[in-house]
């Protein structure tokens, strides 16, 4: 008899916490601003509550539920910073070069703050002239351009000639009701927020109105200070919701240059949050989109959980590594980010475990990939690709010396300014120890000299007189080169050229061989060549044997001779169309006995008729000429403008040609005829 009733006492103070748990909830639920829909959601799913029993399984996921409606940030904004000059301070003290980029984000910038700058047009709707009078006197002196108008028929004469960006109207007028101007106003100007005023103020007509799309809903009298905070609120929500309406970036090129760290770099110009998620290897689409609130341990997804912790709703969101997202058995992921990237569309986004729209719009949405080919067209036409380049052996040199190197003998326990770095050994770091377009591997090596030196200083103590680190050093401290850069052959050859390709490390160089020998005209390929790079070949020796009486070669010399063509570095995978050219002048020195003239490389697509297209890669291809010693490099007319937008130091010490037909290809590359 004593433990029944201690367990009856047990269970009714259980009782008593869960109905005051539920009666916390409720008063959450009253205190946030909602949107109509989610307040709805929270207390239907409330009432289940009070009716479902505290141990079952629903009762804790309905808990979890309201706790996730709870903490979004429905409402929540960041107002950010627009300052152009500061902007720019942190994007230069951020990052060395990339001046286009940087270029991009203060185009960016300057158009919101002219946007800024403007004075929001209102329109004030009432039939009442003293009503209009006094909101157009109170809206006037906070700095708004107001319009007025007596009715709906007559508001709407206004808005095709203004940019009207909020319209503040009467319920109940003459001609043409609030409500009848509403829906010509979501019809015609959805972007354009509505604020109903009326005397006739009753739920029903609250509530209609807010259906329809109106963003507030004031009684009169009028209480005009709290017009202008409504007023205030709703310019600053469609301020934010333009900013978040921003072109989506897409910041695409090789590991290692910058490009999440620039996104970084904007977040904190704007004074925004940055929120960063890698989808590399990413295979399940409710990573993203959230599990169904029937499956066990369901959860909401990757972005609304992301949303949650940041605890604002406008916030510079990452989406690292985009083009290694996965697709298999479990759904496509990248299906779900054509809805999340779309501006059009992710207004009504639909997570499944929320199970109600939630408006990113206001999200200001940029992604990084490396190779853009592996990313579906539909997801590539949502977004602006801004293309990075790798950085200059000046740029490297630069960034090091202020950057790397500082932060490296930081970390390692050194006193920056007692151990230096020449510029001979960074140039040596960065040509014999590291062969990329970013700038990872050489911080790496950069900081296992610190570690080194380091090691040196505790060893030896007070004998180590070590303060300056020369191109002899690094040898001793890293050992022999790792990478070796292909260089220009020097002086003239029969068959051989050089090339100008781009990989994934950058811009390189390559060497074109050809021989002729005894055979029946069959053309044999090797050095692990694409199946593009193949083709260009064959259409090379077709242009050829084409225009064989133009070039003075024999016509049997097909029948009685194979013709092998070889790139060297047979274990590195090759293709593209830009060693059309090269390919087509070492054949023809080959088959004419000319000579190749040293010091000359070129890249460029050519077709059977002898035309030559443009390439891509130009800045990459110049600096790897430039690294070589190459002093004459030859480029598809074509990419004029390319040429022309290359900075000093990629053509110093080069004379860059272009061309567009094959005479010019021969007289620049072929010595003349003995």
């Amino acid at each position: 008899m004593f433990f029944k009733k201690r367990a009856n006492k047990t269970s009714s103070q259980e009782e008593v916490h869960e109905h005051s748990s539920l009666t916390d909830l409720k008063t959450k639920i009253e205190a946030t601003d909602f949107p109509p829909h989610a307040s709805e959601a929270a207390h239907t799913e409330l009432q289940k509550l009070e009716q479902t029993d505290p141990a079952m399984a629903e009762y804790t996921v309905g808990i979890n539920y309201i706790d996730l409606l709870l903490d979004l940030p429905w409402r929540v904004s960041q107002q950010g910073n627009f300052d152009l000059e500061r902007a720019k301070r942190i994007l230069d003290a951020r990052h060395c070069g990339l001046q286009q980029i940087k270029q991009l984000i203060l185009e960016f910038l300057a158009v919101k703050t002219l946007r800024e700058q403007s004075k929001p047009q209102i329109l004030i709707v009432d039939d009442e002239a003293i009503a209009r009078t006094n909101m157009e006197h109170v809206l006037t002196k906070e700095g708004y351009q107001c319009f007025t108008a007596a009715n709906g028929a007559e508001a709407l004469e206004i808005l095709p000639a203004n940019e009207i960006d909020l319209v503040i109207t009467d319920l109940k007028m003459n001609r043409m009701d609030g409500i009848e101007l509403l829906d010509h106003i979501t019809r015609l100007n959805p972007e354009t927020p509505v604020i109903i005023v009326t005397g006739f103020a009753t739920v029903d007509t609250a509530v209609k109105a807010l259906k329809k799309g109106a963003a507030n809903y004031l009684g009169k009298p009028v209480n005009l200070d709290e017009l202008k905070r409504t007023v205030k609120d709703v310019l600053e929500h469609r301020r934010c919701r333009d900013v978040g309406k921003s072109p989506i970036l897409c910041f695409s090129g090789p590991p290692g240059t910058g490009k999440t760290s620039i996104g970084k770099a904007i977040a904190d110009a704007l004074q925004r949050q940055f929120v960063r998620v890698s989808v590399g290897g990413l295979r399940d689409e409710a990573e993203l989109r959230g599990h169904r609130r029937t499956y066990v341990g369901a959860m909401p997804g990757r972005i609304l959980t992301e949303l949650r912790r940041s605890k604002i709703n406008n916030p510079i969101f990452m989406l690292d590594e985009l083009d290694k997202i996965g697709q298999d058995f479990r759904g496509d992921p990248a299906s779900v980010l054509l809805e999340i990237l779309d501006p059009e569309q992710n207004s009504q986004f639909v997570d499944h475990y929320l199970d109600i729209p939630f408006d990113l719009s206001d999200v200001m949405f940029m992604a990084t990939a490396n190779d853009l080919s592996r990313l579906p067209l539909p997801l590539l036409d949502r977004m602006e690709i801004v293309h990075f380049t790798g950085y200059t052996e000046r740029e490297k040199l630069n960034i090091t010396q202020q950057y790397i190197i500082p932060r490296q003998l930081k970390a390692t326990g050194l006193n920056k300014s007692a151990i230096s770095f020449t510029d001979d050994a960074i140039s040596r770091l960065i040509n014999n120890y590291t062969r990329e377009p970013g700038l990872r591997n050489l911080e790496r090596e950069v900081a296992s000299v610190c570690r080194k030196i380091a090691l040196l200083k505790l060893a030896s103590g007070e004998d180590n007189n070590l303060t300056v680190v020369d191109k002899s050093d690094v040898v001793s401290f890293l050992g022999a080169k790792k990478f070796f850069r292909e260089t220009t052959s020097e002086g003239d050859h029969t068959g051989i050229t050089t090339g100008l390709v781009w990989s994934e490390s950058g811009g390189e160089i390559i060497s074109i061989e050809t021989v002729k020998m005894p055979g029946n005209g069959g053309l044999i390929l090797t050095g692990s060549l694409g199946e593009i790079l193949q083709e260009s070949a064959h259409t090379v020796l077709s242009l050829i044997r084409s225009k064989a009486d133009e070039f003075a070669i024999p016509h049997d010399i097909f029948q009685q001779y194979d013709i092998h063509i070889h790139i060297p570095a047979g274990s590195i995978a090759k293709d593209g169309p830009s060693a059309g050219i090269p390919i087509f002048a070492a054949l023809l020195s080959l088959l004419t006995d000319r000579m190749t003239r040293p010091g000359v490389a070129s890249t460029g697509e050519i077709t059977l008729s002898g035309r030559i297209l443009p390439v891509s890669g130009i800045r990459e291809k110049v600096m790897a000429a430039q690294r070589a010693g190459i002093s004459k490099v030859l480029v598809p007319k074509a990419n004029h403008d390319e040429v022309l937008d290359l900075p000093e130091d990629v053509i110093a010490g080069i004379d860059v040609q272009m061309i567009h037909d094959i005479k010019q290809v021969i007289n620049f590359t072929l010595a003349p005829a003995s």
